[in-house]
């Protein structure tokens, strides 16, 4: 069931800016306390108001052992899964992407922010949520900013007028290949780009 969960900033603080934060977890599960909860209540302290995304993932095993040793499998490459990670957003996690955008820009007002000021970040499997929305032929639910954090640096065909984007990301993250095609694709095409790259951190 997707939910979103709103974290608002005190009156006396509110900027009018909002995020919606969407963690990581391979598309197989949401990672909602560090890369959710943790993340909007920073937010929410420091004026923003953050909406915490928990959008739907693939069917996997309710018995956590065998969940567990699946997982291990898919990563390892040894043993069989009934599940792998996908290649690209699901149509469903995209879907709750869009729906939580429209909600949070159609009331803004009783939120205490400012329409033309929602962006969205993410992260990992967030990230490619994050983009996919972003990507998609959907204006009305379009993030002003964005932040795919630990994502793909692939190259993509930005938007018309591409939004503001911040990247972040470790180089010993498997998704860090020697470039970012992504953010290289995002100022040729005249967006405003923010990019981040640690030494250190992993995925």
């Amino acid at each position: 069931q997707a939910t979103l969960t709103p974290f608002l900033p005190r009156k006396t603080a509110n900027t009018g800016a909002a995020v919606i934060v969407a963690p990581g977890g391979g598309f197989l599960g949401l990672a909602i306390e560090e890369e959710g909860y943790r993340v909007a209540r920073w937010l929410s302290d420091h004026g923003i108001a953050a909406f915490v995304l928990k959008y739907r993932v693939l069917p996997t095993p309710t018995d956590p052992a065998v969940f567990r040793r699946e997982v291990i499998a898919v990563r390892t490459g040894k043993g069989p899964a009934s599940f792998r990670p996908p290649a690209d957003t699901p149509s469903e996690s995209l879907a709750d992407a869009q729906a939580a955008m429209r909600h949070i820009r159609t009331n803004a007002a009783s939120y205490g922010i400012d329409p033309a000021r929602i962006g969205m970040m993410g992260f990992s499997a967030g990230a490619m949520t994050t983009m996919s929305v972003t990507l998609a032929n959907a204006h009305d639910a379009r993030p002003a900013f964005i932040a795919p954090i630990y994502g793909r640096q692939d190259a993509v065909p930005p938007p018309q007028n591409p939004p503001p984007m911040y990247v972040a990301l470790a180089s010993d993250d498997s998704f860090w290949k020697g470039s970012s095609g992504l953010t290289e694709s995002w100022v040729k095409a005249g967006g405003k780009v923010e990019f981040h790259l640690y030494q250190n951190g992993g995925h």
